[in-house]
C-alpha cells in the first residue's frame, strides 16, 4: 500500500515522517516468499541520543541535532548559504542550467515515481518519490529564498517550516537515491531528479562540511592523501602486483608481468583499486588478456594514478576535480595515448563524462571505457575461445553509469552471446535496467542500519530481476553467473547475497565481463573461473 506523506509531516518537528514496514515490501519470488522478511534494525538508543533518525528511521549520514537554538539558527543558516550558491555562475557553473530546469518545470506528472526501483520496492512510500526531495527544496526556495508573498504561497502551496529536523531529513533523504536517473529518463520535459538529489549533497558537503565517512574522510580524502580510498599505498601496490602475478602463473602457467609506469604505452588502465583487494581476478583477467591480445597496456604507481574511484562524482564538486586532475595528471606524466578505464561504472561518469568540465589543454586526454576494446579482442578472433568453457546459465546487470548514462549497451551483449551459450537477459534490460542498489556510495556506505536498508529496499528490485532471470534453473544445485561489470555493483551483490544467503539458496556467483572471457580461452589449461563464494 502507498504510504502517503505530505510536506507538513516532513517539517513537523518530533517523530518519524516514514515507517518501513516490511509486510509492505514488493514480493520476491520462491523461495524467498517463504521466510520471514528481513527486518531492518532498529537503531539504540545510544544512536539516537548521537543522531536524528526522523526521515525514515535509518541513519547514512547520522546527523546529531543541534544542541541550543543558537547552534540551529547557525546550522540553519549555514545550508541557506549553500542553497543560494547553487543559483549563481560563479559557485555552481558545472550544473546551473539542467537544476534550474528541473525546479522549474516539474508538473509533478509521478512518471518518475513508476520508474523508481527504490519507491516501487519500498511499497509505494510517498517518502521515496523522486519529486519528493525537488518538492521539498524548490518550497524551501519559494519561502526562504526568494521570500515570496504569505499570501502568494497559500496559493501555491510554497509553506514549509524550516527546522534543523527539516534539513537534517532532506539530507538523509539525499542518501536515498542511487543516482541511477531512471527518473531523469523517463521525464517528458527533461527533468533530473537525480541531479537535484546530487546537488543537495553537495550543500551539505561542501557548505556544511557534512557527509558520510566512507564516501568523504574514508573514500576522496584518504584517496588524495594515501593513494587510494582503500588505504592502498603505492609502495603497497608492488606487493599486491607480485601476488596477483603469482596467481596468474598458478592459474595459468604463464610468467606475465603487468606493466607498471610504462612511459609511451598505447593504454593507461584506470583500475578500481578495490579490485586488487576483493576481487584481484578481476585485474589477472585484464593481464591475462591484453598478454595474449599483444595490448600496449600500463598502469601507474603514482598518488590515485592505480585507483579510478572518484568518490567526489556522487557529493562534492571540489574533491570530484582534485581526483580527476590526480588521474590526467598520472596519464600525462607516462605520455599514454589514452586511458581506459576498467569494469567501474561511476569512474566511467566521473573520468569520461563529468571531467569533461574541468580537463582540458594538455590534460584532456582521450578517455574510453574498456568494454568496447574487450569486444574487439573477442569478436577479432586474436584469441581462441570455447564458449562451451562457459557453458551455464549466465544474466548481465547493466552498470547505470555506463549504459544509461552513456549508451555502452552492445558490445558486452556482443560478447556474452558469442561466449556464452545459456546466457539469457534480465527484464528490462540495457538502458531500462534497474540499478543494483548500491548505487551513489551506497555499496560502501556501513553505517548504523543503512545496509540493511539497502538490502531490503534500494537492491530489491535488482535482486527479483536476477532471481527471475534464473526462474527456469532456481536452485543450488545449479551453478549461476550474473555478470556485473562493475566494481560498486558486484560490491552491492556481494552484501545483498550475503544478507538473503543466495548463493545458499540459489546458486548465483557474481563476477565480472572480462573473467568470462578469459575462462572461454582455449589455451588455459583449467578453469579461469572458481566457484567460490567471495
Amino acid at each position: 500500500m502507498t504510504r502517503k506523506t505530505t510536506i507538513k509531516d516532513f517539517s513537523r518537528p518530533g517523530g518519524q515522517v516514514a515507517e518501513i514496514d516490511s509486510a509492505d515490501l514488493m514480493p520476491l519470488p520462491p523461495p524467498y516468499d517463504q521466510i520471514a522478511k528481513p527486518p531492518i534494525r532498529k537503531l539504540t538508543e545510544d544512536q539516537l541520543r548521537r543522531m536524528d533518525a526522523s526521515l525514515d528511521g535509518v541513519a547514512a549520514i547520522g546527523i546529531a541535532l543541534p544542541a541550543t537554538p543558537e547552534e540551529e539558527k547557525i546550522f540553519i543558516e549555514k545550508f541557506l548559504a549553500g542553497l543560494e550558491k547553487l543559483f549563481t555562475a560563479e559557485n555552481n557553473w558545472t550544473f546551473l542550467q539542467p537544476l534550474v530546469h528541473t525546479l522549474e518545470y516539474c508538473v509533478k506528472c509521478q512518471i518518475c515515481s513508476d520508474a523508481c526501483p527504490t519507491y516501487l520496492a519500498s511499497g509505494r512510500q510517498d517518502i521515496y518519490r523522486p519529486t519528493m526531495r525537488a518538492e521539498i527544496l524548490r518550497r524551501i526556495i519559494s519561502t526562504y529564498i526568494k521570500k515570496e508573498n504569505p499570501l502568494l504561497r497559500k496559493f501555491k502551496a510554497s509553506d514549509i517550516q524550516l527546522n534543523a529536523q527539516t534539513i537534517i531529513r532532506l539530507g538523509e533523504l539525499a542518501y536515498r537515491c542511487t543516482l541511477c536517473r531512471r527518473c531523469a529518463q523517463v521525464c517528458l520535459l527533461g527533468c533530473d531528479n537525480a541531479l537535484i538529489t546530487r546537488e543537495i549533497r553537495k550543500i551539505f558537503s561542501q557548505q556544511m562540511g557534512i557527509a558520510p565517512k566512507e564516501i568523504h574522510e574514508k573514500g576522496s580524502v584518504h584517496q588524495i592523501k594515501v593513494g587510494s580510498s582503500t588505504g592502498m599505498t603505492p609502495p603497497a601496490l608492488t606487493n599486491i602486483l607480485e601476488f596477483i602475478e603469482e596467481e596468474i602463473e598458478e592459474k595459468t602457467g604463464k610468467k606475465i608481468k603487468i606493466p607498471v609506469d610504462k612511459k609511451g604505452a598505447e593504454i593507461l588502465l584506470l583500475h578500481n583499486a578495490g579490485e586488487f583487494i576483493a576481487w584481484p581476478e578481476n585485474l589477472e583477467a585484464f593481464a591475462i588478456l591484453f598478454d595474449a591480445a599483444g595490448i600496449d597496456w600500463t598502469i601507474s604507481s603514482d598518488l590515485a594514478g592505480y585507483d579510478a574511484v572518484n568518490y567526489g562524482v556522487w557529493y562534492d564538486d571540489v574533491q570530484f576535480a582534485r581526483v580527476a586532475l590526480l588521474h590526467a595528471q598520472a596519464a600525462k606524466k607516462l605520455g599514454v595515448r589514452k586511458i581506459s578505464l576498467g569494469e567501474c561504472g561511476h569512474a566511467h561518469k566521473a573520468m569520461i563524462v563529468i571531467a569533461d568540465r574541468i580537463l582540458t589543454g594538455d590534460l584532456n586526454i582521450p578517455r574510453e571505457s574498456a568494454i568496447p576494446l574487450m569486444e574487439e579482442i573477442v569478436l577479432s578472433g586474436k584469441i581462441k575461445l570455447d564458449p562451451s568453457r562457459n557453458n551455464f546459465p549466465v544474466t548481465l546487470h547493466d552498470p547505470c553509469n555506463m549504459v544509461r548514462l552513456m549508451g555502452i549497451v552492445q558490445p558486452q551483449r556482443r560478447i556474452l552471446e558469442k561466449i556464452c551459450p545459456q546466457f539469457r537477459e534480465m527484464t528490462p534490460h540495457g538502458v531500462e535496467n534497474y540499478c543494483c542498489g548500491g548505487g551513489s556510495g551506497f555499496a560502501i556506505t556501513q553505517s548504523t542500519n543503512f545496509p540493511d536498508w539497502r538490502s531490503s529496499v534500494s537492491g530489491r528490485m535488482k535482486l527479483k530481476q536476477t532471481l527471475d532471470a534464473f526462474q527456469d534453473v532456481p536452485g543450488p544445485e545449479i551453478k549461476k553467473y550474473v555478470c556485473a561489470p562493475c566494481s560498486n555493483c558486484k560490491g552491492q551483490y556481494r552484501e545483498m547475497f550475503n544478507y538473503y544467503d543466495v548463493w545458499k539458496k540459489s546458486g548465483i556467483f557474481y563476477g565480472g565481463l572480462v573473467e568470462l572471457i578469459v575462462n572461454a580461452m582455449t589455451d588455459l589449461k583449467e578453469p579461469f573461473i572458481q566457484w567460490e563464494w567471495h
